[in-house]
């Protein structure tokens, strides 16, 4: 491709916010009667007394981080790397996220280094410029089987498209004729639009020009067609109705033009009005519903020696103003060749993603809100040389490509490809915690390995999600999020096989009405209250659990409120019983101490008399069932 991909970007001159925010709803908000607690502003509070746990740390880094308040969120994730405890690997990704936003680089690149460690993700290699990078993409994973196409010659071939039963490509073949003219800087024809059936087996018959109309004496190359076969788009120089244009340089630049099938015939040549005589425009593609036209461009704004830009076809027959598709997809480098395939995934070129040589193949997915991470399709269909121009009949897991790699025919050759796809379908449902209902019109967002974001979307009536075609053999994040609700997110690994995997998420309520006969310990998530073996002093651990119902108490002045204090069945009736009410009192002096009437409070030990499940006297119990038994109850007496 030496010969047409610096041809073609010139061609005659050379061949997307990652945290979704979450609403937080403000905690003096009321439904009815009720009075609500936010748990985070409830936290918040009990961390600025200066107590400490990874728990309050967490769940308050991550109240700012789904908000989209980084900076905030780096105090309080901060905060929880400091207590020196095993951290569950997202927090490295997040905190380097949050440290980013205030400029602490060097610290933010360490942390990102620790979390990919810790995940083993493959994607870390292209993001930390792992050195085995390239090797691991030249290793053959069997997802691709590559063949010649068949129709190739010892002249350029590239740039195909799907035309009802044909490819049509570019060729500089010279099938005879009058007078041919030679590109000076390649010493080949211009290239012209050929057609070559398709087989039963994929591979191409001898190519015949597709069309003596369209043809002039430059370039004619990389066309695209609507389903009803009557428009086509493709690439030409700047030349129409026999007249040239060159921009201020003096160089004739590509041009994207529209040309209408009348009785046989293409016909009615016309320009794209967002091309320009000072800039390319080139390689067209449509999306699924022909509604948008991508293209590539070195125009001004560009990133790069060449962007991926794309275009509104509006209604009436007229174009929208070009946008860049930003910086997940366009590098400094070169991106270009776009294609869309029916599952609305974006195949392009690129040598400035890391890749295994000159031109490789990515595809990234087409979200509501911009493009998944471009991933690189890897060998055999990529190789050291350029590799470009993919389209894909996804349906058929079949498609055709170009390339200029050793063992070719030409300086660039079509080959055909196969895929062995291995796709999942990640599907579940979002239900309230508490209740176990569903919660329709949740949004539920999908992430890859390096939390780049993949798709969106809301649950039905019954609270159901589904993300079609998830690839096997990978990481994800799954993150719900609905108002009301504490934001939940979850990691999947995806079978390495087809298949449908299901993560079902429950969500809690960010704020939960009190009323009397609630317990405060299931409001602010507080499992048991530890004291220190035979004895009933508040430990420390104990003051910071205790400082979220003192926070409430002092929010709400009318709440009284009955602590009550529970044991396992081990040890005797009358010991258990003591204990527990020494425990209850002591708890209740510790409120007092900090602040809270004492006629607002009340406290009983009611021992091992209330246990929760069959751990009775002589009956055999894990510890784990026996600790559901020892909890701390502050159940509210009357508001």
């Amino acid at each position: 491709m030496k010969k047409i991909v610096i041809l073609l970007f010139a061609f005659i001159g050379t061949t997307v916010s990652f945290a979704q925010k979450a609403r937080i709803n403000n905690a003096d908000k009321k439904y009815d009667h009720y009075a609500y607690i936010d748990a985070i502003k409830v936290y918040e509070k009990v961390a600025e007394k200066g107590y400490k746990s990874a728990n309050l740390f967490e769940n308050l880094g991550n109240a700012y981080y789904f908000n989209g308040e980084l900076d905030k969120a780096e105090k309080w994730y901060g905060e929880l790397f400091a207590l020196n405890q095993t951290i569950e690997p997202i927090y490295y990704f997040r905190y380097s996220q949050a440290l980013k936003s205030v400029g602490q680089y060097d610290k933010a690149d360490q942390m990102l280094a620790t979390f990919y460690k810790k995940t083993n993700d493959p994607a870390a290699g292209e993001l930390l410029n792992n050195p085995d990078y390239a090797k691991k993409l030249r290793e053959d994973s069997g997802r691709f089987k590559v063949e010649n196409s068949g129709t190739n010659t010892k002249y350029s071939d590239y740039g195909p498209a799907f035309y009802n039963n044909e490819v049509v490509f570019a060729s500089a073949r010279d099938t005879g004729g009058v007078f041919h003219r030679k590109h000076r800087w390649t010493n080949q024809y211009f290239t012209k639009l050929y057609a070559a059936q398709i087989s039963d087996d994929g591979y191409l018959a001898p190519a015949q020009k597709f069309s003596e109309s369209i043809d002039t004496r430059f370039h004619e190359a990389t066309p695209v067609f609507t389903k009803d076969g009557t428009t086509m788009y493709f690439t030409r120089n700047n030349y129409n109705d026999g007249k040239k244009g060159k921009s201020s340089d003096r160089i004739v630049k590509l041009k994207i033009y529209k040309a209408v099938l009348s009785d046989g015939k293409w016909d009615n040549v016309t320009e794209m009005p967002f091309n320009s005589n000072n800039y390319s425009t080139a390689h067209p593609a449509l999306s699924p519903d022909e509604k948008t036209l991508y293209f590539s461009s070195d125009m001004p704004g560009s990133l790069g020696n060449s962007d991926i830009y794309k275009v509104a076809i509006n209604s009436d027959g007229t174009y929208g103003k070009p946008e860049n598709l930003g910086k997940t997809i366009n590098t400094s480098g070169r991106e270009t060749f776009p294609f869309v395939s029916q599952k609305n995934e974006l195949y392009f070129a690129s040598d400035g993603h890391l890749g295994i040589g000159g031109l490789d193949i990515f595809k990234s997915k087409i979200l509501k809100d911009g493009y998944s991470t471009p991933e690189n399709l890897g060998s055999p269909l990529n190789s050291p040389k350029d590799d470009f121009a993919l389209i894909m009949d996804t349906e058929k897991q079949m498609g055709y490509f170009s390339s200029n790699r050793d063992g070719g025919q030409g300086s660039d050759d079509i080959y055909k490809v196969k895929e062995f796809r291995c796709e999942q379908l990640l599907k579940g449902m979002i239900t309230d915690k508490e209740s176990g209902l569903p919660l329709a019109t949740a949004k539920v967002s999908l992430f890859d390995a390096t939390m780049k974001p993949m798709s969106s979307v809301q649950t039905d009536s019954g609270g159901l999600y589904r993300f079609e075609t998830i690839d096997c053999d990978k990481t994800y994040y799954v993150r719900a999020e609905n108002d009301g609700y504490q934001t939940r997110e979850v990691s999947v690994m995806i079978p390495a096989k087809t298949g449908e995997t299901i993560v079902n998420i429950e969500l809690e309520k960010k704020a939960i009405p009190i009323e009397p006969g609630i317990d405060l310990a299931k409001v602010l998530d507080i499992e048991i209250i530890y004291f220190d073996l035979d004895k009933w002093n508040i430990r420390p651990d104990a003051e910071v659990e205790l400082q979220k119902v003192i926070t409430v108490l002092k929010e709400h002045p009318t709440i009284t409120l009955d602590i009550r204090s529970h044991t396992d069945s081990r040890q005797t009736h009358a010991y258990n019983e003591r204990l527990s009410d020494r425990r209850a009192k002591s708890t209740l002096e510790y409120m007092v101490k900090h602040g809270i009437d004492r006629n607002r409070l009340t406290a009983k030990g009611y021992g091992e008399t209330q246990l929760v499940n069959r751990c009775s006297d002589g009956v055999p119990c894990s510890e784990a069932e026996h600790q559901q038994n020892r909890r701390s109850e502050f159940i509210v007496i009357k508001m």
